[in-house]
């Protein structure tokens, strides 16, 4: 059974930073596109950064890009997600997710981990 468990989010003021973990455990995550997505209250679920497993690819949403860093350690089977020069509206709930490679859809989530950023 596949299970992603995040950690590391808090509160912190702007301009600060916090490193998010996902440590995923109960399958090889070889051919996985590793991810996090994040949900402010009363706004849509959206993605925020991905990864490819095996090649290391990252990509960013817009929003993030410059700002924020994800990575993965395979040997740990776990990803993380650096957050620099941290904004009022980055506060949200963040999720780590994975879908396999060839597959649209991000079958497997976290439970999230709250990040608030206080202006």
């Amino acid at each position: 059974q596949v299970q992603l468990v995040e950690s590391g989010g808090g509160f912190v003021q702007a301009g600060g930073s916090l490193r998010l973990s996902c440590a995923a455990s109960g399958r090889t995550f070889t051919n996985y596109i590793m991810a996090w997505f994040r949900q402010a209250p009363g706004k849509e679920r959206e993605f925020v950064a991905g990864i490819s497993w095996s090649s290391g690819s990252p990509y960013y949403a817009d929003s993030v890009k410059g700002r924020f860093t994800i990575s993965g350690d395979n040997a740990k089977n776990t990803e993380y997600l650096q957050m620099n020069s941290l904004k009022p509206e980055d506060t949200a709930v963040y999720y780590c997710a994975a879908r396999e490679r060839d597959r649209s859809k991000y079958a497997y989530w976290g439970q999230g981990t709250q990040v608030t950023v206080s202006s």
